[in-house]
């Protein structure tokens, strides 16, 4: 499942996530499942056809991304795994996972108060975001329907329907999910 809000310059997408490290950190061994959501650029690319032609869409470099994850075989709700990305290296490579006790205790409004400031998490990332301060406004309005969003995908991915490995075979590496 994928979910898209769209503004000026900036996106928030979120999907569910299933994930085995083939190279895992210490005490992190076992598969992980959760939501990820990401603020993203966006932009509109030049149309394919004529005027009432679809318009591409890319939703391309990632400035900050959470993960709401946990051990698939920890206890549900635990967020055990649950950790951010305050700095992104590349555009596409987030730096190391960062884990706050906060953030595993409530999730839902941890990732609420940083989304509402999207000027701070832009200066944190490192990656530059043409201008448009509208995006900040409009993300903050759209605030409660993200998370609404976040909350029904924790949900699902707790009640067994997202977050799944694609097949029932044992695996060694996997990253099951849109982000």
């Amino acid at each position: 499942m994928l979910y898209v809000f769209g503004f000026e310059r900036t996106a928030v997408v979120l999907s569910d996530l299933y994930h085995v490290d083939p190279d895992p950190m210490k005490g992190q061994e076992s598969p992980e499942h959760g939501v990820r959501l990401e603020v993203r650029l966006l932009s509109a690319g030049e149309l394919k056809g004529g005027i009432y032609s679809a318009q591409p869409i890319e939703i391309g470099e990632l400035i900050w991304r959470a993960d709401l994850l946990e051990s698939v075989d920890g206890r549900p709700g635990s967020f055990d795994r649950t950790h951010h990305h305050p700095v992104i290296e590349d555009g596409w490579e987030p730096g190391p996972r960062v884990f706050e006790r906060e953030l595993s205790a409530f999730p839902v409004e941890w990732v609420g108060s940083r989304l509402a400031d999207l000027d701070g998490l832009l200066a944190q990332s490192g990656v530059t975001v043409p201008a448009d301060a509208r995006d900040a406004q409009r993300l903050r309005s759209c605030l409660p329907e993200i998370l609404n969003a976040l909350t029904r995908l924790l949900d699902q991915v707790r009640a067994g329907e997202l977050g799944r490995p694609a097949s029932d075979e044992p695996v060694t590496s996997a990253r099951v999910g849109w982000l």
